[in-house]
């Protein structure tokens, strides 16, 4: 495994590189490797570079752990807004999540449906590109830019553009009060409805989940006047009970409920209100709600092709873990569309001339940890 201690290290790697190169964070994503490419790990780039509270602007090395930078936060009432799901317990890996990870993946929980995913809060990157360029976009204020939006490119892109080595954040406060509105005995159509209810009210609902069988929850945040007041405005229009529990979220944000149990887990990107329709057709042995519907973790019979069965849909699904079998024969991501599929081809090859990052579809059932 490559692992770079500098920027200019990094560099050096990619320029020199004769052969394909996989990107990976902290290892905490089962990944199967590339045919023929080796590892290259920007984790040890690590360590906060600025931070300044009275600003809200955080900037890393990619490879800080995700769980250092929450604590220089919270040691200013600070917070990542974004909420980014910790992936181990569900994968069962083991490594260090790191803030490169994050950004690569764009992994955002479930205050995503009120303040946005881990790209909004994005506010600028250094990246090394395919030919060992060192590229910046952005900085530490919002501001729009021409040409090539690097910052949300990058937000998302699992190293097939470039090899992340610095971002930077705008962060926020932390609340001063979080509750949950718990509403029981709801089906999944009454519980997508009741959620789609919340998030159109004035209330600024930070979460709105179901795990059916357990019950369908709202997450109101803010100032203890504010949270009393909006938290019993949603119980009179929907009823339910108020209850103060902050590990509930943490267990729908890593999806809990499918730790350490057997099946497949899927990832369902859809309008809220086609989730049910949609789960049912699949068949799971379970399901777990999450952005008011919009997300919805399947866990199914392994080997299970859940696109093939579902058809087609308004959205995509994702297979985020299976055996090793199912993985060799099923892509990872929902294929694209021809023309979108040129699109990424091209921006691709701006950015990876040679073709040394390696794409999912290069890759073969041996899992990197």
């Amino acid at each position: 495994m490559m692992i770079p201690r500098t920027e200019a290290e990094l560099a050096d790697m990619v320029a020199g590189a004769t052969g394909r190169l996989q990107i990976i964070g902290g290892g905490t994503r089962s990944v199967a490797q590339a045919r023929e490419a080796q590892v290259l790990t920007a984790r040890g780039l690590s360590g906060i570079t600025l931070y300044e509270p009275g600003s809200l602007t955080l900037v890393a090395q990619a490879g800080t752990p995700v769980a250092e930078i929450e604590a220089a936060l919270a040691a200013e009432g600070q917070r990542l807004p974004f909420e980014p799901m910790d992936h181990r317990g569900l994968l069962g890996t083991s490594g260090t999540p790191t803030i490169g990870g994050v950004v690569g993946g764009n992994v955002s929980g479930p205050r995503r449906i009120q303040v946005g995913a881990a790209r909004d809060f994005l506010l600028g990157v250094r990246f090394v590109d395919g030919t060992g360029r060192i590229l910046k976009n952005g900085g530490r204020v919002m501001k729009n830019v021409t040409g090539y939006d690097l910052v949300k490119l990058m937000a998302g892109a699992r190293g097939r553009l470039g090899v992340l080595s610095e971002v930077s954040f705008k962060v926020l406060p932390m609340p001063e009060v979080a509750v949950t509105l718990v509403l029981p005995d709801l089906d999944d159509a009454g519980a997508v409805q009741a959620m789609a209810r919340a998030l159109g009210s004035p209330y600024e609902v930070t979460g709105a989940a179901h795990w059916p069988g357990q019950g369908a929850y709202l997450r109101i945040e803010g100032f203890a006047g504010s949270v009393a007041y909006r938290a019993g405005k949603l119980r009179e229009m929907l009823g339910g009970e108020v209850e103060d529990s902050v590990e509930r979220w943490a267990a729908i944000r890593d999806v809990t409920p499918f730790q350490q149990v057997d099946g497949d887990i899927w990832r369902l990107s859809v309008k809220p209100s086609d989730a049910p329709g949609l789960v049912a057709r699949a068949g799971a042995d379970g399901a777990l709600y999450d952005w008011g519907g919009g997300l919805v973790w399947l866990r199914m019979a392994p080997g299970t092709d859940l696109r093939a069965r579902l058809g087609a849909f308004d959205g995509h699904a994702t297979l985020v873990r299976a055996g090793a079998d199912t993985r060799a024969r099923l892509p990872m991501e929902q294929p694209e569309p021809p023309a979108l599929a040129a699109l990424s081809a091209g921006i691709r090859a701006r950015f990876d001339p040679r073709g040394i990052f390696a794409a999912e579809t290069d890759m073969s059932p041996v899992v990197v940890s």
